[in-house]
């Protein structure tokens, strides 16, 4: 039989017999790594470990450790729980499975039975069974007629529309025990590593996201290989009901939500509104360093401004629609993106190349339209502000602008106590060149100068294909937070499709004319989403410099105000924020109250105080610290300012 050549991924190469599947040659490595293989990559594709290779390959193999292996993993629970309601619920309809960040759902048309958290316990019994039969994931090639007949006599409407969309020859069923699903894969390998299931919750769902189709419910679930795993699961998400951004922005009074000012639309109370601007006023003096200047312009911008961007045709059919003037013709949209207006900035006078690089920073509010179901508190809305910076610079400045903004960024991320973050570079979908605009010497060269620039800097990355935007690739920052959830933060974008549509051009050294590179940027991403992460991983605990109110002061009685306003006046002066708890209450219950609001430091004044000039400090999370003078008290505080 023909010997194949297998390369892995440390750059070995093995010989293997044609026709060798991926656990073949996990099992050729170790036992023990077989049974822990759950998916692989061949020549960059995911595949099932039990299918075939033909021919030469590189070949990468996935465990649970993998996002890969994961994702995998609970696409393959999807069809599981797909079977059990089946058994179930004999005539059920399904939608589509697909493994989520979390888990994975499955939209399902249950007919005249309508599905009840009560039932979820008996479909996870049942999931639990199903898989200690080891069923295998078997994939089978099919054809569109065939197809068509299975779910024709199945009934199922949803699966028929999925099939209009697919062409004959590439389409694929995949069966485990005795259920059979129209699915490209890939699979883990049989249902016994299947050990923990939890079914979280369920939601309504439109077909195919279209409100004006059949609502099916959405079950959500999750799996693990061990009980243990599923625990620690349940646990952190507890902890994270506890830390939720909406809760505690109530709490702390950082913002609100009014139903008569719109769904989507934050309003920043005096607290949140302190720490916004800190966080804000942080970076634009970090900007400033580095030469940027910074700029205001309008929430609206002509429909035609949008049209030049390519905004509008890629996006306005689904965004906020056109504003109307009283004069007929005359159309504005909300902006979507500051980008086109600084793309006005730089052509509004002609420049030269001395000028350059031009960096220019805004705080700028834009507007997008989210459908109702998809608002979640600060971390999905529908107008936020982008900490937004454009620099406009030569070909052969990129990759040096590239890489300031890198450092920019990473500073940021470490000054706001997220230690654990790595770097994605964002690409093209080379299989879907309708999403993109502009030609592809400015792609290859845009996704080149990324690559190049990430490769000198010390930074962990993975490479993703189709997450970048329609103008240009991307640097997106992962985060992971306290509870060790990701979370994209902030981006940067090479682009040099927008100079181009706008007409941008310098007069180079040589005096010719010629076209500027632009680099989006914005470290936050947006002040919305990321303080709702922020809350999140402190829990509300914030950094003693950003905290809005960074101490209380505690009288134990009304006679001593005077003192209290007087210590209160001279930490003003030093920027030092707090207030005074003036209430008729015992000390015993200011200090559980400000301990619940999450005050970083508590000022307990009592007579003894007030006759030695002193203050009692005691610290969040810390306790009693000691009697000190006003002064000693700013020398404590600078001090923890610098921890």
């Amino acid at each position: 039989m023909q010997m194949i050549n297998i390369t892995l991924p440390d750059g070995s190469v093995r010989q293997y017999k044609q026709g060798v599947t991926c656990m073949d040659i996990a099992m050729s490595i170790s036992e023990g790594l077989a049974r822990n293989v759950l998916a692989a990559s061949v020549n960059g594709e995911t595949w099932d470990a039990s299918r075939s290779i033909t021919m030469d390959a590189n070949v990468k193999l996935f465990t649970w450790n993998d996002k890969e292996g994961k994702a995998t993993y609970w696409h393959s629970s999807a069809h599981l729980m797909a079977e059990a309601l089946e058994a179930l619920y004999p005539g059920i309809k399904f939608g589509i499975g697909p493994a989520i960040d979390n888990g994975y759902y499955y939209d399902v048309d249950t007919g005249d039975t309508v599905l009840t958290p009560a039932d979820l316990p008996k479909i996870e019994e049942k999931m639990i069974e199903l898989a200690k039969q080891k069923s295998q994931y078997i994939r089978k090639e099919v054809s569109k007629s065939d197809a068509i007949a299975y779910f024709r006599e199945k009934s199922d409407e949803y699966k028929l529309e999925l099939l209009e969309g697919l062409e004959d020859g590439n389409i694929t069923f995949y069966s485990q025990g005795n259920f059979t699903d129209l699915c490209r894969g890939p699979h883990i390998p049989d249902t016994s590593n299947i050990k923990a299931v939890k079914l979280m919750n369920l939601a309504g769902a439109y077909w195919r996201g279209d409100e004006k189709r059949k609502q099916m419910t959405r079950i959500y679930g999750i799996t693990f290989p061990k009980a243990k795993e599923l625990t620690e699961y349940l646990e952190m998400l507890e902890e994270a009901k506890k830390r939720d951004h909406r809760k505690l922005g109530s709490e702390l009074e950082l913002f609100m939500f009014s139903e008569k000012v719109g769904q989507g639309l934050p309003i920043w109370l005096p607290k949140g509104t302190q720490l916004r601007e800190r966080l804000q006023n942080f970076l634009r003096v970090e900007q400033e360093k580095q030469g940027y200047q910074m700029v205001v312009t309008p929430h609206i911008g002509s429909k035609a401004l949008y049209v030049t961007s390519g905004h509008y045709a890629k996006y306005g059919a689904d965004s906020f629609q056109p504003i109307h003037t009283p004069k007929e013709g005359e159309e504005f949209l909300l902006k979507p993106m500051n980008c086109p207006h600084h793309c006005e900035i730089f052509g509004h006078r002609p420049r030269s190349y001395r000028e350059l690089p031009l960096r220019i920073g805004e705080f700028g509010t834009v507007y997008r339209y989210e459908q109702s179901g998809e608002l979640h508190g600060l971390s999905r809305v529908r107008g936020f502000t982008q900490d937004d910076a454009h620099i406009f610079c030569t070909k052969e400045q990129v990759k040096g602008e590239f890489l300031k903004v890198l450092e920019l960024t990473t500073m940021v991320i470490k000054k706001m106590g997220f230690q654990n973050f790595t770097a994605q570079i964002s690409l093209r979908d080379p299989e879907k060149p309708e999403k993109y605009i502009g030609s592809e010497e400015n792609w290859q060269a845009a996704e080149a100068g990324i690559v190049d620039a990430v490769s000198e800097f010390d930074i962990e990355t993975v490479t993703v294909l189709g997450e970048s935007a329609f103008y240009g690739p991307k640097l997106d920052f992962m985060i992971k937070d306290a509870l060790g959830r990701s979370w994209q933060l902030g981006t940067i974008q090479v682009d040099y499709n927008l100079p181009e549509r706008f007409e941008l051009e310098y007069i180079g050294a040589d005096n010719q004319s010629h076209r500027p590179v632009m680099i989006h940027r914005a470290p936050f991403g947006s002040m919305e989403r990321f303080i709702s992460i922020l809350i999140e991983h402190t829990a509300g605990k914030f950094p003693l410099w950003l905290t809005p109110e960074q101490y209380a002061i505690l009288p134990i009685s009304e006679r001593l105000t005077p003192y209290c306003e007087e210590i209160k006046a001279a930490l003003a002066k030093e920027d030092i924020r707090g207030f005074i708890d003036e209430r008729a209450e015992s000390i015993g219950r200011k200090i559980r109250d400000t301990e619940l609001k999450r005050i970083p430091i508590m000022l307990i004044i009592g007579d003894k105080e007030a006759e030695n000039g002193q203050v009692s400090v005691r610290r969040q999370g810390h306790g009693d610290v000691g009697s000190m003078t006003l002064d000693e008290f700013r020398v404590y505080f600078a001090n923890l300012l610098e921890q």
